[in-house]
């Protein structure tokens, strides 16, 4: 029988998804992991079994809802962009994910769908620090 977790998982993940945002996931050491959590290495790899298994658990606990919140959609982004091509299961999570976001709107697949690339997309510039002009400031140069 194994021992019981003398930790709080939601704020294991919270912490973990932190440091994967701030540095990725190729980015993202273990020692930073072990430092942000502070789990002990033992306890990180009893729980989670690797880097990898952390940012599953982090990622599967952001995408479980229909959140828009830009921590979960900047955790996407880092799955998408380091993971996704060559991991099934982050695919799988990120997918589904997506899914849920296309459904949750109007009805209409194509038009939400669109609507989730746009997000994504915005996502992805302010992420890039990068800030397009609005219309009227186009309008104006």
């Amino acid at each position: 029988m194994g021992r019981k977790r003398s930790f709080d998982d939601d704020e294991v993940l919270a912490r973990a998804r932190k440091v994967f945002l701030e540095h990725g996931y190729e980015g993202t050491s273990i020692d930073a992991l072990v430092k942000a959590t502070g789990l002990l290495r033992g306890s990180l790899y009893g729980a989670f079994g690797s880097k990898r298994g952390m940012f599953v658990a982090a990622l599967r606990d952001a995408t479980d809802s229909e959140s828009r919140d830009s921590g979960v959609l900047n955790l996407v982004l880092v799955a998408l962009m380091e993971l996704s091509d060559h991991d099934l299961e982050v695919r799988g999570l990120v997918r589904d994910y997506l899914a849920k976001l296309s459904c949750s709107g109007s009805g209409d697949t194509n038009a939400v769908t669109v609507d989730v690339a746009k997000l994504l997309g915005e996502t992805l510039l302010q992420r890039a620090n990068i800030r397009l002009q609005s219309d009227d400031e186009r309008s104006k140069s």
